[in-house]
């Protein structure tokens, strides 16, 4: 099944993520917010973030090199591009659909404290 993802799986986070900064801040939300909420999935401090950023990693790279997966990231349900996250039988995709999921109920104005899980 992983043949499928390929195409997303090297994908370069420095190109994805100016898309989510635009999303976010389109809807009125920063950029710190979004930082935060994806260092809270992948346990990456705001360095060690920007340094994913700037070495031009792969989304799989990136995931692959994270810290920790928030414990509290199977929390995260939801629908994302027409597909149930919980029912993601590829631990990668998931995770990507999880940072996905994060950065639309930021997006949508959701408030940080239910976007974090706590």
């Amino acid at each position: 099944m992983k043949t499928n993802y390929n195409r997303v799986y090297a994908m370069i986070f420095a190109r994805v993520y100016p898309m989510y900064v635009h999303k976010v801040e389109r809807k009125g939300r920063t950029k710190e917010e979004l930082n935060q909420v994806i260092r809270w999935l992948t346990g990456y401090s705001q360095a060690g973030l920007e340094k994913q950023i700037t070495n031009n990693k792969s989304l799989e790279q990136f995931f692959d090199e994270a810290p920790e997966l928030h414990p509290n990231a199977a929390m995260i349900t939801g629908v994302i591009c027409g597909v149930r996250i919980e029912d993601i039988d590829e631990p990668l995709m998931q995770k990507i659909r999880y940072m996905d999921k994060l950065v639309d109920e930021l997006a949508k104005g959701r408030k940080m404290e239910k976007i974090l899980r706590s």
